[in-house]
């Protein structure tokens, strides 16, 4: 047992200063009842040992990316770590895997709203540090060509139409029958040059 001060002792197998007057007491029953954990060095009952072991230490998967960690850290993991925690966009506060954030906010923060206020387009990225410096003027020198107010007397455009996939495919079989029209054509004009 190692000297702390004249009236304390360290406990040569807990480690802790004990009264002097006490230190032999205390070491039979520290030595007898206690065991000092390998991973923490916590000291711990030995029949909680195992209990100790299993609820702080053992190794556990995360159910939501199944990396390996102790229990005790497991929590945490999911709550601040996890890749596959569900985070929120800050722009369209869409819930997805934080995995995926950093990619889904590139896209979502480009789209753009109008201001309603300068009635111009603004990216959502950029929309905190417009609205705390816009007018409300519209500058008509360097006025964005996204604008919605028309120029005074033009006829306002309809709007586009809705992209459809129904149309797409369409459009794509079309230019391929176009296309294999055409070379069969072409083909057969090269073959009747050939024979004159």
């Amino acid at each position: 047992m190692a000297e702390a001060s004249d009236d304390h002792q360290v406990c040569s197998h807990c480690e802790r200063a004990i009264p002097s007057s006490n230190i032999d007491l205390h070491f039979a029953h520290c030595s007898r009842n206690l065991e000092k954990c390998r991973l923490c060095g916590d000291m711990v009952p030995k029949k909680f040992a195992e209990e100790h072991f299993l609820s702080t230490h053992a190794p556990v998967a995360c159910s939501q990316c199944s990396e390996t960690m102790e229990r005790d850290v497991l929590n945490f993991h999911k709550g601040e770590n996890c890749p596959q925690r569900i985070v929120t966009c800050e722009y369209c506060e869409f819930p997805l895997p934080a995995i995926d954030l950093l990619e889904h906010q590139e896209v979502c923060g480009n789209r753009t709203e109008l201001c309603h206020l300068c009635l111009k387009y603004i990216r959502l990225r950029e929309k905190s540090g417009h609205e705390s410096h816009c007018n409300g003027l519209v500058n008509d020198i360097a006025e964005s060509s996204r604008n919605t107010r028309p120029p005074e007397g033009a006829q306002e455009r309809p709007p586009p139409r809705e992209f459809s996939p129904r149309r797409l495919l369409f459009s794509i079989a079309v230019t391929g029958i176009a296309v294999l029209l055409g070379s069969l054509f072409f083909q057969r004009k090269r073959e009747q040059n050939q024979v004159h």
